[in-house]
């Protein structure tokens, strides 16, 4: 079993796993640097984290195919490819959703967007490196464990 054959459930897992541990760091922050309440910012957060949810299942099955098709490994490049496609879908449907809820203009809602662009870049290739590393090694627990039956 590879990176690319994942089902349905475990991809909700990954979206909602994605989400919740980039909730738990950026929502205090943006928060701080907002000068919002943390109630108002994580309502946003959770707003942008439904949007992000299903374009993360979306988004992902559709790289994954991608990927199969061209025989591709995850290396570095793709690894990059991949979080610089992602998080540019993301700015094309977050950014009005900011500037309504903020009631900010869409320039203001875009830098807004390019700062936690410059959060979820790095963070989605750090997250989805780590996820596939630990998924990789369940799996090999699991034919370890199966073997040994």
């Amino acid at each position: 079993m590879n990176a690319t054959d994942k089902k349905l459930g475990e991809r909700v897992l990954h979206a909602v796993l994605y989400e919740v541990c980039a909730m738990a760091l950026l929502v205090p922050l943006a928060s701080l640097l907002m000068n919002e309440s943390v109630l108002h910012m994580g309502a946003l957060a959770l707003m942008m984290s439904t949007a992000a949810m299903l374009w993360n299942m979306l988004f992902n099955a559709l790289f994954d195919r991608f990927e199969r098709a061209r025989g591709l490994k995850r290396t570095v490049a793709v690894r990059c490819a991949h979080a610089l496609l992602f998080e540019g879908g993301l700015v094309v449907m977050l950014v009005p959703l900011a500037a309504w809820w903020l009631n900010v203009s869409y320039w203001q809602a875009f830098l807004l967007d390019l700062g936690f662009f410059a959060f979820f870049l790095p963070y989605t290739y750090v997250f989805n490196w780590l996820y596939d590393h630990l998924r990789a090694r369940l799996i090999e627990r699991r034919a370890l464990a199966a073997a040994m039956e």
